[in-house]
């Protein structure tokens, strides 16, 4: 299991949350962790607009590519990988209020320079951000 401390470390290397729970899960999937991270790449601070969480955005590619369909006429194997989905949203909303960024962030949006200030202050991305980054982790080891 990833830590806190090790996740703000990624952090640290300019890995974002995204990056960092596909790469974690990389392996298992049968990609290799610079493939990982590239595919992973654009989703962080919410598409670095305050949208979507990238670690939760995250967590659903690693949910498609365990359990996400990709040939036609199956429909066993499309809702194996929605209810996978539903799974994880389910438990996702049991630790936290929104899946949105700037919700998750306080009404802070990465993208706001002015914000981006606040966040560097608190330092949110580094206490915050890695925690959510290992709730998502334990979320994806116990349903994957």
């Amino acid at each position: 299991m990833i830590t806190t401390n090790e996740v703000a470390e990624l952090f640290a290397q300019g890995f974002d949350c995204s990056q960092v729970v596909v790469s974690y899960f990389a392996e298992d999937l049968g990609l290799n962790d610079k493939t990982a991270k590239k595919i992973s790449a654009c989703f962080g601070g919410g598409m670095f607009e305050g949208n979507i969480c990238g670690a939760y955005t995250a967590a659903l590619m690693v949910i498609g590519l365990k359990y996400g369909h990709c040939e036609p006429n199956t429909p066993d194997v499309k809702n194996q990988n929605i209810a996978k989905l539903v799974e994880f949203k389910q438990k996702f909303a049991e630790k936290h209020n929104s899946c949105v960024c700037e919700n998750l962030l306080g009404g802070l949006n990465l993208s706001v320079p002015k914000d981006m200030e606040v966040l560097a202050e608190k330092n949110t991305l580094m206490t915050f951000c890695p925690q959510l980054v290992v709730d998502i982790i334990e979320i994806l080891e116990e349903i994957l």
